[in-house]
């Protein structure tokens, strides 16, 4: 059985920074970052393809950084700037490489307020 297990947030001040981090047990065709705020739809913020460029959404372009490891099967999103909209809950999301299947991970919160 396929392992998929997101840590990381918290709680940080306006301005602060944060590191999200994603492990899966199988080679991923692709690796997502989604965050769904209160009372809103969740919405895809970071695309990365194995071996393709990386997609960040506007609103988090220039302040967020993804980074993957192909050999290990991980991701990372760095936050900085931190702002209280970017207060969600915060999932990781992929596709392994052989069966095709979509994986979630458990969802992580991250609040940002003085």
């Amino acid at each position: 059985q396929v392992q998929f297990v997101e840590s990381g947030g918290g709680l940080v001040q306006p301005g602060g920074s944060l590191r999200l981090s994603c492990a899966a047990s199988t080679s991923m065709y692709y690796m997502c970052w989604y965050r769904q705020a209160p009372g809103k739809l969740r919405e895809l913020i970071v695309r990365k393809f194995r071996g393709g460029s990386t997609f960040y959404t506007d609103a988090v372009k220039g302040r967020f950084t993804n980074s993957t490891d192909n050999d290990k099967n991980t991701a990372a999103l760095q936050m900085y700037n931190l702002k209280p909209e970017d207060t969600a809950d915060y999932y990781c999301n992929g596709q392994d490489s052989e069966a095709g299947n979509e994986y979630w991970g458990q969802g992580t919160q991250v609040t940002v307020s003085s």
